[in-house]
């Protein structure tokens, strides 16, 4: 992947996150602590990784023509991301995430789209020229589907590498799979397109060969505590993490995403940039909360200076 700018297309929420000690079953009530809104979505976080990780980036995407969605545009431009592709649409709200964190770090989520609804083809018409002068094109999918198949399209006609994190998982068409470079999906997302259940190396290998099959060169399926699995053009191999105590893993995909793809802008080899997402992602997960727990550079930079000593 060549040195240069990076597009990242997708949502931008608000999370409401409660801690919690256990998942409430249906009609129960549980009582909760440490009630906090914090600025998530899986694109936002996913740029805001890539921003603080030292990427040229630029990130198309809407928020409500609220205060929140105000705020969460002047964060992100804290965060060393370009947000003129950033607008606000009118009588809308700002994207929202409702979360629970167990004990355990465990999260399980609730979204309203709101304004990400908006990030139609039409509005991505507009921003058309991020993606043909970009290097790369980083993708999730809590943007409406044929907005991310329409930026697919675009990025491979423009020779853009199309990296791809399927998330929320499900099931997606050949049209856009077949203009994936590279995709990145844990092991409930890989079940969903591929129908192999993932709970072991040889399980993914054997996703990652129905995904190399529709054409993606790269596949890269996160495997929690296990590290990765990381196959290119039919070969692979497990990529071990850094062994830390989690606390909270909301945005541990999102920011082992944004930091790889920064990562490999740079010129780093495979290895070492999955490393680097490894550090990355390994620091987000001692700390609380999406966007708040993503490291700066030098932060991933000394993480990895201290395993290497």
């Amino acid at each position: 992947m060549k040195t240069g700018k990076l597009v990242v297309l997708g949502s931008i929420n608000a999370d409401h996150i409660l801690n919690i000690n256990h998942f409430p079953q249906p009609g129960e009530t549980v009582i909760g602590k440490q009630y906090t809104v914090a600025f998530g979505g899986k694109g936002a976080n996913q740029a805001v990784a890539a921003g603080r990780s030292g990427a040229d980036i630029s990130f198309i995407a809407c928020v409500g023509d609220d205060d929140i969605g105000e705020r969460v545009r002047k964060q992100l431009a804290r965060d060393h991301i370009d947000t003129q592709p950033i607008e606000a649409i009118k009588e809308t709200t700002t994207g929202v995430a409702l979360i629970f964190v167990n004990a355990e770090g465990e999260n399980v989520i609730g979204i309203d789209a709101g304004a990400n609804k908006a990030v139609t083809p039409d509005y991505l018409e507009r921003y058309k020229q991020n993606i043909i002068d970009a290097s790369a094109l980083l993708m999730q999918l809590e943007s409406p589907l044929e907005t991310v198949i329409a930026a697919a399209k675009l990025a491979k006609d423009n020779s853009t590498q199309v990296i791809l994190n399927p998330a929320p998982a499900c099931e997606l068409p050949d049209e856009l799979l077949a203009r994936v470079d590279m995709i990145t999906p844990n092991e409930t997302e890989a079940e969903k397109l591929t129908g192999i259940k993932v709970d072991n190396n040889d399980d993914a290998a054997r996703a990652a060969r129905v995904l190399h099959d529709k054409g993606i060169a790269t596949v890269i399926i996160t495997m929690g505590s296990k590290g990765v699995w990381l196959s290119q053009n039919g070969e692979g191999k497990q990529v071990a993490g850094f062994r830390v105590k989690a606390v909270d893993t909301i945005a541990a995909g999102d920011t082992f995403n944004g930091a790889l793809v920064t990562a490999l802008l740079e010129g780093k080899t495979m290895d070492n940039a999955v490393r680097f997402a490894h550090a990355a992602a390994a620091i987000a997960v001692t700390r609380p909360g999406a966007q708040p727990s993503v490291p700066w550079r030098k932060e991933i930079d000394d993480f990895l200076a201290q395993q290497e000593a």
